[in-house]
């Protein structure tokens, strides 16, 4: 329990929360509204991603790549090497995954690719406790000092300045490419309409294969920045935070990328503020709890659909 004069405090956590669950989201509600169904591997993709930077970053130490901090982060150039390295492997591995098994699945409809996602989850999940064990593992034991910002001596580290400002860049990226390339316009036409995309001569494989790609690497991006900011990573790390990943996409407006942002943003304050009225531990309740309301209330969620 915290005091209320430390909620600007927790508003600046739950920015930085906010942050890594929009990226999950984006990805989420992608697939949803290319694909057609809900990946509940999603998470633990976040998981794949945190590792195969953990294990690249543990292979250039061992190398002897330098690791000399950028300034103030704790990271230095053999951890971003293994940052930007473990994006592009994430994505082929998703993309392997697809080619595998959720190509084989997808004329036999969402429920039976949802289930096929439950098991893949379970698969990835297992696997990395098989070669990591279920014991956290440190990106950086190092303490970093925070720096006060503004009249209320708001603090905020380095390391997670560094998010909000990855969260921010990838978010514009994203936007320009769905808006303003020509593979984004045929995504956006595939999710209003797949059997027209195709009928109009959208190569509908190819556009998959960018959801994919897209999908994972903010998945990847957002395990690898929760682990930055949590300092550890474990194999749970994508499923713990599944629950407000799909919160934050039922509140923004399942199947719209602009709604998982706005959705992600509100659950990561959500629960970070209510940790001045409630324990902790009953953070994941509140996405829950936001998620059920606004079913009830708007199913289509704050933003809707986007057409």
């Amino acid at each position: 329990m915290t005091t209320l004069a430390n909620i600007p405090q927790l508003l600046v956590y739950g920015i930085i929360s906010g942050s890594i669950i929009s990226l999950g989201g984006i990805g989420v509600s992608l697939t949803y509204s290319i694909l057609g169904f809900s990946n509940f591997a999603h998470g633990d993709f976040m998981a794949l991603g945190a590792y195969i930077a953990l294990g690249l970053f543990t292979l250039f130490t061992g190398l002897g790549i330098p690791n000399v901090p950028f300034g103030p982060l704790s990271f230095g150039f053999g951890f971003a090497l293994a940052f930007v390295l473990a994006i592009a492997l994430t994505a082929i591995a998703v993309i392997l995954i697809d080619r595998l098994l959720f190509r084989r699945l997808r004329r036999s409809g969402p429920i039976i690719l949802m289930m096929s996602s439950i098991g893949v989850s379970l698969g990835l999940r297992n696997i990395l406790q098989f070669f990591w064990s279920p014991q956290p593992h440190y990106y950086s034991q190092a303490i970093q000092p925070a720096v006060a910002i503004g009249i209320l001596n708001v603090r905020i580290k380095p390391d997670e300045m560094f998010i909000i400002a990855i969260a921010i860049a990838l978010v514009v990226l994203v936007h320009a490419f769905m808006r303003y390339t020509k593979m984004g316009k045929a995504m956006r036409a595939m999710a209003d309409n797949a059997t027209l995309a195709q009928v109009t001569g959208i190569n509908t494989d190819r556009v998959i294969i960018w959801t994919w790609v897209i999908g994972a690497g903010l998945a990847a991006t957002a395990g690898i920045l929760a682990g930055i900011e949590n300092k550890f990573i474990t194999p749970q790390l994508g499923w713990q935070m599944l629950l407000s990943i799909f919160a934050g996409v039922v509140l923004g407006g399942i199947g719209n990328p602009y709604g998982a942002i706005l959705g992600g943003m509100v659950i990561g304050i959500s629960e970070e503020v209510s940790t001045a009225f409630i324990s902790t531990g009953y953070k994941p309740a509140v996405a829950f709890v936001i998620m059920i309301i606004m079913l009830l209330v708007k199913p289509t969620g704050l933003l809707g659909r986007k057409d």
